[in-house]
C-alpha cells in the first residue's frame, strides 16, 4: 500500500501544507491502482487537507483546537456547550474554534433543536510537510 491508500473503515485525514504537485503525484497513483482489478478491493477512501501556507496549518494543531478534537473523540459531547465544559473553557471560545473546525471539515456539527453537536470525522490526522529548502512543495515544484 502506499502512503494515501487506506483502508474503507479508515479514519485519517491527511493533511498537506503547499504540497499540490505532491498531493497530485499521490493522487495519479491512486487512480492507477484503482483502475487495476487486482488492486481495487484494498484501495478505500482518503480524507485529504491542503493548506497554502503554515499559518492555516498552524490554525489547526493549536493547542486549543487539539484540545476539543481529542474531547469530541473521546467522549461524544452532546452539544457546543457540552464541548466547552469538558475542556473548561469559555463558550464564545469553544464556539469559534468548533465553527472553524467545521468549515475545515475536521468535524460536523450537527443540529438537534437549538443545539448544535460535534461530530469527529477522523480518528488520526497524519501531517505531510516537506522541510527541503524551507520553502513549501508547490513553490519548489514550479506550480
Amino acid at each position: 500500500m502506499t502512503e494515501l491508500e487506506q483502508t474503507p473503515d479508515d479514519r485519517t485525514l491527511h493533511v498537506y501544507v503547499g504540497a499540490e504537485n505532491r498531493l497530485r503525484k499521490r493522487t495519479k497513483e491512486m487512480i492507477r491502482a484503482a483502475e487495476s482489478d487486482d488492486d481495487r478491493e484494498e484501495i478505500g477512501h482518503v480524507h485529504v487537507l491542503n493548506f497554502e501556507s503554515e499559518a492555516e496549518l498552524a490554525r489547526l494543531l493549536s493547542p486549543a483546537n487539539l484540545e476539543l478534537l481529542r474531547a469530541i473523540r473521546q467522549h461524544r459531547p452532546e452539544s457546543m456547550r457540552a464541548a466547552a465544559d469538558l475542556v473548561d473553557r469559555d463558550f464564545k471560545q469553544v464556539h469559534q474554534n468548533l465553527t472553524e473546525l467545521s468549515e475545515l471539515g475536521v468535524i460536523e456539527l450537527v443540529s438537534e433543536g437549538r443545539s448544535k453537536r460535534p461530530v469527529a470525522q477522523y480518528d488520526d490526522i497524519q501531517v505531510h510537510y516537506s522541510l527541503v529548502n524551507g520553502e513549501p512543495a508547490s513553490e519548489r515544484a514550479g506550480a
